[in-house]
């Protein structure tokens, strides 16, 4: 089992997308093992896309992802990150792929509702970023998973 994290961004809070991006996950298979809702201090966001700081859209990001609500998701799964981003689509919500999260509810590049972890070691420091306090993280098996996955294969 793989972890990875995904954050709604403010427009898709705003929009009440919410629920439906989660279910998209949900629906997948993934399994939520954190969640938290929270307006996220400028320092934590500024260290998250630390490795943009030099791109001329940082500045404009950050205020971006400081300017309401945030919905940050610890999801749990076989090739979590993969699938997650298969399920996000492409950046450019114009461009993404219809099914996708961003080609179903998007038409902006930088207002594409969602961030996910794009390694493993992305996801290790993301996850630690916005679920740093013990118990933020839950270890459960819930009783579907055995209908997801074919543990003679998969697991």
């Amino acid at each position: 089992m793989e972890r990875t994290l995904v954050l709604i961004k403010p427009d898709g809070v705003q929009r009440g997308l919410i629920g439906r991006i989660v279910q998209r996950f949900e629906d997948k298979g993934l399994e939520v093992v954190g969640m938290k809702m929270r307006q996220f201090p400028l320092a934590l966001v500024q260290t998250h896309y630390s490795d943009h700081a030099e791109r001329p859209f940082y500045k404009d990001l950050v205020a971006f992802m400081t300017s309401g609500p945030v919905v940050a998701i610890a999801l749990q799964g076989n090739n979590a990150i993969e699938v997650t981003r298969g399920l996000m689509g492409t950046t450019n919500s114009a461009a993404a792929a219809p099914g996708t999260i961003r080609g179903d509810f998007g038409m902006s590049f930088s207002h594409n509702m969602v961030h996910g972890s794009d390694s493993p070691e992305a996801a290790a420091k993301e996850l630690g970023l916005f679920f740093a306090e013990d118990g933020d993280l839950v270890d459960w098996k819930p009783c579907t998973r055995d209908e997801v996955y074919n543990a003679a294969e998969e697991l």
